[in-house]
């Protein structure tokens, strides 16, 4: 590792306690997708007193930001996340179920630790730029809604990522890999019917129902799942039934629907085949519907160029360590929950590697999985879904996972909520944003490899972008 890169990531380590400070700030907020004030504020603020140009409300998002530093290309961008999640407040450090609020906010997917990994990677870049005069630039995007509104997929669809010449983020994990493979397009989209109230026994012809058009529009789709391809998915939530009496006819209701598909231009056909269905029911049930558009993102697009230089620096700067208390701690966390997985992409494709990090779970001998699995290079699938999709359909774009929680630690729960304002998880944003630099550091000494990068890119994405948000459409949340 050259001075100058251990130079930059000694700037990470000398910031850790307003890094970490920072993320403990943004798990207490826990504020939801979109209404992320408080927290997308502190960055900015933080952001600036530490010299970079901050632009807020970036794409008339309120909650985004962009904060940039340097002159010139090449352009990376580092994405940020710090919305939480409904439903999962959580007392840190514990390994039993104790909310703060009953029924309140917490950060079940690791975003408090994200976006100050993420802010960690570009105080190293900023340092690297500042010590060596050279021309590059960072930018630090704050990307609200991950979890509901796909702020990300909203910029992509204003062009907002094509001036980048890469973008690298991370994601808080049970692993420390190297992420690749495609992921799930989505598009989610709240039907409201709305009919005449009516007396269901005395005048039942007088009536009409919105939420029999809610049901015979569930019965269609449902329909519908035989003629699509076994790689798509739709689910739905009746978000307002019409009332609990069922002696009224019910004038109105409403159903949320999410159309999944591995390509995002097959998620677009299948959306249309959906509005025909609500056009139907409503038809049906002689009810009017107005559809609102909540989210779309895309799927993701791998690439292995910038993969590589990833998992270089993650090899070289090895994984967090813990001490004894905090293994014992994530011990005893895994214990509430079936933690026998054997972690990561790799792990799941290949059985060779497989083998291998099942050998290195066994030697660590502890839930956390304190190694860096090997770097899986082919076509690999995981069925949900993210906006960083977007981005990489129109830059190229790579992400690593780092260890924040134990093996096996379910999604969204209130284990990694517990995990996320521990030592563990600060040392897993300290650690990802080293990785981050460090690789980001490679791009702007040898440009050659962004133009890897980029042959890579044009290749996958021959076939052109098609965005899954109508172009009137604002980021919103559902009713």
């Amino acid at each position: 590792m050259t001075g100058e890169k251990k130079s930059a990531l000694q700037t990470i380590e000398d910031k850790r306690e307003l890094i970490t400070g920072i993320a403990d700030k943004i798990w207490e907020f826990a504020e939801l997708s979109l209404q992320e004030f408080k927290s997308a504020e502190t960055y900015c603020e933080a952001l600036e007193k530490e010299g970079f140009e901050v632009e807020r409300g970036t794409c008339n998002i309120e909650t985004a930001f962009a904060a940039s530093y340097g002159k010139g290309r090449p352009y990376i961008g580092i994405l940020a996340e710090y919305d939480a999640l409904s439903g999962l407040s959580q007392e840190a450090g514990l390994t039993e179920r104790r909310e703060i609020h009953a029924g309140g906010n917490g950060h079940g997917c690791g975003h408090n630790i994200l976006g100050a990994g993420a802010f960690a990677a570009a105080l190293g870049i900023k340092a690297y730029l500042e010590q060596n005069d050279i021309s590059g630039t960072v930018i630090l995007y704050g990307c609200p809604g991950e979890e509901g509104g796909a702020a990300k997929a909203f910029m992509a669809r204003d062009g907002l990522w094509k001036k980048l010449d890469a973008a690298l983020t991370w994601h808080p994990e049970d692993v420390n890999e190297v992420a690749t493979g495609s992921s799930n397009s989505c598009i989610q989209t709240q039907y409201k019917f709305t009919g005449i109230a009516s007396h269901a026994a005395g005048a039942p012809e007088m009536g009409r129902s919105a939420l029999d058009a809610v049901e015979l529009m569930n019965i269609g789709v449902q329909f519908l799942r035989e003629h699509m391809s076994d790689k798509a998915r739709i689910h739905y939530a009746i978000t307002d039934a019409g009332g609990c009496s069922p002696n009224v006819v019910q004038p109105k209701a409403s159903v949320l629907y999410m159309v999944r598909s591995n390509h995002v231009a097959e998620a677009v056909e299948l959306q249309k085949r959906v509005d025909k269905i609500a056009e139907g029911a409503a038809l049906m049930t002689e009810t009017t519907y107005e559809k609102k558009f909540i989210d779309g993102l895309a799927d993701t697009v791998s690439n292995f160029a910038l993969e590589r230089v990833l998992y270089k620096n993650f090899k070289e700067l090895g994984v967090p360590q813990y001490t004894d208390e905090e293994n014992a701690f994530a011990d005893a966390l895994a214990e509430t929950y079936d933690h026998s997985a054997v972690p990561g992409v790799a792990a799941e494709n290949d059985e060779e590697a497989k083998e291998q990090v099942e050998k290195m779970q066994k030697e660590y001998g502890h839930a956390m999985n304190a190694f860096l699995t090997p770097l899986y290079q082919k076509d690999a699938f995981k069925a949900g879904s993210t906006d960083v999709g977007d981005v990489s359909w129109l830059t190229p774009t790579a992400q690593i996972h780092v260890a924040a929680w134990p093996n096996g630690c379910p999604g969204h729960s209130w284990q990694n909520v517990s995990c996320d304002r521990t030592e563990i998880g600060h040392k897993a944003a300290i650690h990802a944003g080293k990785v981050l630099a460090a690789t980001a550091i490679d791009l702007f000494e040898d440009t050659s490899l962004l133009d890897e990068a980029r042959a890579e890119f044009e290749k996958r994405t021959k076939d052109g972008f098609v965005c899954p948000i109508p172009a009137d459409a604002v980021p919103v949340i559902p009713d």
